[in-house]
């Protein structure tokens, strides 16, 4: 699968910006799986086979797998989405940061062991920790730049000649390290003026845009700050509101209808929908 085609054709054939993020934590889990050794991939995968119509791709957050020693269930989860919903892409949310030969291995990881169509990385190492993700050519790289956290402002505001460091971050990746056309950025939807500036900043490139519902990012300022032209370029995501939008036996219904309501949302701010 090329990520960005398969992105692009599924914004367009299922009229979704909507992400559903996998970040299953089991205490939440519905009775009736507590028990289940495979839990964590029975809940994602009935909430995979619920959703996937409504959204432009999945999003599972490693972190939620590995601390309960599920990455096998992680990798039975992607290959279950690739086989059941083949046309639907998975980004690996991991957040990878490293250089060399450990940066390779991370490439590996995400790309040949879980098989992951993209994965988030993060760019403050600079360019040479991000060329081994580059060299999968059909894959999705996907950099963090203006993050949902209050305490990106840290460092992301900072001044670095002129600009904002996350105006430079969006700048460099868009001129410089896009030469492929396979890299998409990272904008929280707590912060709409920021996202209208890396839209400017970099014409059509896909956004990842966390935020909404859970920690409080608006959508019609989202949708608004960040829509192309056409009405896409947005990768919305929304996790903890959809997965446990019901706790008995019936939630991957429950699952369901959050996704059919929030997408029907997304969409009624979007230009040429």
């Amino acid at each position: 699968m090329n990520f960005m085609h398969a992105l692009r054709a599924a914004w367009r054939d299922r009229n979704s910006l909507l992400c559903v993020g996998l970040d299953p934590d089991p205490a939440r889990f519905p009775a009736h799986l507590q028990q289940s050794p495979n839990a964590i991939l029975d809940f994602c995968r009935t909430i995979v086979d619920a959703t996937a119509d409504l959204v432009c791709c999945f999003k599972p957050q490693i972190a939620y797998f590995a601390a309960h020693r599920a990455e096998d269930q992680l990798e039975a989860l992607i290959d279950h989405i690739h086989q059941r919903h083949p046309a639907t892409p998975v980004i690996l949310d991991a957040k990878r940061g490293d250089i060399g030969s450990t940066a390779e291995q991370y490439a590996i990881e995400a790309f040949e062991r879980f098989k992951a169509d993209a994965i988030t990385v993060n760019p403050y190492l600079g360019r040479d920790s991000v060329e081994p993700y580059l060299a999968y050519h059909d894959k999705g790289i996907i950099l963090l730049c203006r993050t949902s956290n209050p305490g990106g402002n840290d460092l992301q505001f900072l001044d670095v000649g002129g600009e904002k460091l996350y105006e430079r971050v969006a700048r460099l990746v868009d001129e410089e390290w896009n030469q492929s056309g396979q890299c998409a950025l990272v904008v929280g939807a707590t912060y709409p003026a920021e996202i209208a500036r890396v839209r400017g900043l970099t014409g059509e490139m896909p956004l990842l845009v966390p935020g909404i519902g859970a920690q409080g990012g608006d959508i019609e300022s989202t949708v608004r700050a960040g829509c192309t032209a056409a009405g896409y370029g947005l990768m919305i995501n929304s996790s903890r509101a959809i997965l446990y939008a019901g706790s008995g036996e019936d939630y991957a219904d429950a699952a369901r209808r959050v996704a059919l309501a929030t997408r029907a949302d997304i969409n009624r701010y979007r230009p040429l929908v």
